[in-house]
């Protein structure tokens, strides 16, 4: 079985590690609801992309009530 020789000291495992980091996802606002939404995706609130309508949107019981 193999086994190390020497031992990986913090500094060489943190820079294998230095690619590892989780970034941010670039949220904007929705141009038609003002939701917060990722780039390149339907909007989940009011079914907008590009400028068109393409969901159908259920509306909630909150919604409906008021």
């Amino acid at each position: 079985m193999a086994v190390p020789k020497k031992k990986i000291s913090a500094s060489r495992r943190g820079q294998r590690r230095s690619h590892d980091s989780l970034s941010a996802v670039n949220a904007h606002a929705c141009p038609n609801c003002g939701e917060a939404i990722a780039a390149h995706n339907v909007c989940q609130a009011c079914g907008m992309y590009n400028g068109k309508q393409v969901l159908k949107v259920k509306e909630t019981e909150v919604e409906a009530s008021a």
